[in-house]
């Protein structure tokens, strides 16, 4: 989730804040790994944080000014790529047939980082904490290139990562990229085992224990308390829980515990935990320069829902089968920060803004001067804010952008943050903007380095095996090829995206709903034919400047994905030309193409998501008492069933088809290797 924005790439030595000293009687010195070297650094508490809130805000904005005159104009760099992959320590007991989390990962974590420690040009994984003290990131050693080939060796790394991490483990424990833990919250779910504490703590919940939370980063908790406290309560997650002939309702007696906040029929849940301990898979890529990096933002937005429909994996919570298949609005909940004001439960008063969703949430708006028409919903921003970078030479849609992410509050500050340079820092900035947690993320370069405009694809669920995860990746970069050789057009009002982004998160939604989609994005007519006209509609005519609703119609994800006859070619159809005119190696080929008839099979329908998958196998499973409840046994029969999917030991037919054989190996052919090698002389 890349929480550790701004210590995330350099170590810093700034000083301490002497006005902050004076207030703090005791300073907590925490060591905090990033990039496998030790820095340290002192929370603020939320009443510092808070009345910092404002100088963060101005400084960040100075900031960003200052970075985007400096580099706005930078061009020339190459396609860089990389994957994120977060896996969750399991631990089977086989004695009793029970299933829980190792909280290890602080354990894990430094031995998984001795190789960086050691020689940080040359490891093939890097690996970063997250949330959950069950959890761990792990990326490749460096980001992968403009090579076809490239492709072939995504699938061996995530091999070689999960092999490393497991390589760590005690005896019953494994390393599992599963989206959620299925009885997370549940009693005793973790080992070793520790009980919630709704009366204090940092969480306060009735279901999550603090020592669930990641404690080797002083980060988690301190967000923890302070999205709570900012909030003035906790946070509320209400998820439908899937209703079987005999599933209780009242689910159980959290609206008694929580009058007001849970509800009857839902599955309720009150701690961060819940979201961002939950593992998804996410990719980077850096564009030649800011108009690019402006492009692939927008054109990928649409793409967001249909992906995270098509990488549904996560249908349980606490315990329940949820009415639900994705984590998106769970984590949505559990990180929702604002007031009972913010939110339009009460006269705003001692807030500035209503905000219509959680920091963590779909995109509000595009970013291209060519797509501002499609902006149809309120942009909520700080008009000062946009005015100043407006004087500050920032056009219209990137100003509007920036001062809607800057209408939240930080919840996070560390003492040596405080004062900065604003001509050469961007902690201030980074730290509002790596706060939105959105799913597609602007990203601009850090300053003094080679790295350059780059956009985060963000909502993709994590696959159980590396040969998925693999699939997924390789097929959404070699969209943004195929949108960039073809300048293909995939934009639609963000209302629409929206509506999608809901409707992605429904049970069956791979197969059963039916989401927005522009019918004509410019492909070359060798590959889609002229669609027949689009029947007139009744309505009036469209307002100058406003989308034409004649350029959108409702599509299945197989029609998305798959084509449409005389509407749409279809995705993989696409990549299929464009890959037609490349050089491309033969064992690359052979992988490429099952990445892709994997995608194709899923939006068809011919084989599950693993969220489908799951669900059939609690609801087929000889405990189960058609109660929606997923009891220890259940549990431990279905991630054991899981990993030795994960591991081959069994096969799964409903779940990946036949076989799963690439081609995948370690490193790019050596004469590609020379290729790239003259190129760069």
């Amino acid at each position: 989730m890349n929480f550790c924005f701004y210590v995330r790439r350099y170590t810093y030595t700034c000083g301490f804040s002497k006005i902050v000293l004076k207030s703090r009687l005791t300073l907590r010195k925490i060591q905090i790994v990033n990039m496998g070297l030790l820095t340290e650094g002192s929370p603020l508490s939320w009443e510092e944080t808070k009345a910092l809130a404002e100088h963060v805000r101005h400084h960040g904005i100075e900031q960003f000014i200052n970075l985007y005159r400096k580099l706005r104009e930078r061009t020339g760099d190459v396609l860089k790529w990389g994957d994120e992959v977060e896996y969750i320590i399991v631990k089977f007991d086989d004695k009793n047939q029970r299933a829980t989390v190792s909280l290890r990962a602080d354990e894990l974590l430094p031995k998984l980082q001795e190789k960086e420690l050691e020689d940080p040009q040359n490891v093939k994984s890097l690996w970063r904490p997250e949330y959950g003290a069950y959890m761990v990131e792990g990326t490749p050693g460096k980001p992968y290139g403009g090579l076809l080939a490239h492709f072939n060796i995504v699938e061996a790394n995530m091999r070689y990562r999960r092999m490393e991490a497991s390589n760590l483990l005690k005896e019953g424990e494994v390393i599992m990229s599963i989206t959620n833990f299925p009885r997370l919250g549940c009693p005793n779910f973790t080992s070793p085992p520790y009980a919630a504490k709704p009366d204090r703590g940092v969480t306060m919940s009735h279901f999550f224990p603090d020592e669930g939370i990641f404690s080797g980063h002083p980060r988690f908790k301190t967000l923890t308390s302070n999205i709570r406290k900012r909030r003035q309560e906790k946070v509320a997650i209400n998820i439908p829980i899937y209703r079987d002939v005999n599933t209780k309702i009242p689910v159980d007696d959290s609206h008694k515990l929580e009058p007001g906040a849970a509800r009857p029929d839902s599955i309720y849940m009150d701690a961060m935990g819940f979201g961002m301990g939950c593992c998804c898979l996410q990719l980077t890529f850096q564009a030649c320069c800011i108009t690019e990096a402006r492009t692939l933002y927008d054109q990928l937005a649409p793409l967001c829902p249909i992906m995270l429909a098509l990488s549904a994996a996560s249908p349980i919570y606490r315990g329940l089968l949820s009415d639900v298949d994705c984590r998106w609005n769970v984590i949505s909940a559990s990180v929702d920060c604002r007031t009972r004001e913010e939110r339009g439960l009460e006269p705003l008063k001692n807030n500035k803004f209503r905000i219509q969703k959680s920091r963590y949430d779909s995109i509000d708006s595009y970013l291209s001067p060519d797509h501002e028409k499609y902006n149809d919903i309120p942009i909520v921003h700080d008009a000062a804010i946009y005015r100043h970078l407006r004087e500050g030479g920032i056009d219209h849609p990137l100003a509007l952008h920036v001062a809607h992410l800057f209408i939240r509050d930080t919840v996070s500050l560390f003492t040596e943050k405080v004062h900065q340079d604003d001509e050469n820092d961007t902690d201030h900035f980074e730290n509002i903007q790596s706060t939105n947690w959105q799913t597609m993320r602007f990203k601009p370069p850090p300053p003094n380095s080679p790295i350059g405009w780059r956009v985060e694809f963000r909502p993709c669920e994590a696959q159980l095996t590396d040969f998925e995860n693999a699939a997924y990746v390789c097929f959404v970069v070699l969209l943004t090829r195929v949108i960039l050789s073809y300048n293909l057009n995939f934009v639609m009002p963000i209302s629409k995206v929206d509506e999608n982004m809901q409707r992605a998160q429904r049970r069956g939604a791979c197969t059963e709903q039916r989401f927005w989609w522009r019918r004509d994005v410019g492909a070359p007519r060798t590959v889609a034919p002229a669609a027949p006209a689009a029947p007139a509609a009744p309505a009036a005519p469209a307002a100058p400047d406003t989308p034409d609703c004649d350029h959108y119609l409702e599509m299945t994800i197989d029609e998305i994905v798959n084509g449409k006859e005389g509407v749409f070619p279809g995705l993989i159809p696409l990549i299929e030309s464009y890959l037609s005119g490349m050089d491309v190696d033969a064992d690359t080929h052979c992988s490429v193409q099952q990445y892709l008839k994997l995608i194709q099979r899923r939006a068809a329908g011919e084989i599950h998501t693993m969220a489908t998958w799951m669900r059939d196998f609690v609801t087929n499973h000889p405990e189960y008492k058609k109660d929606s409840v997923v009891t220890e046994k259940i549990n431990y029969d279905l991630l054991k069933t899981a990993h030795d999917i994960q591991t081959g030991s069994t096969s799964a037919p409903t779940l990946l088809g036949g076989s799963t054989a690439s081609k995948t190996n370690e490193d790019i052919p050596n004469a590609f290797r020379r290729m790239l090698s003259k190129d760069c002389s």
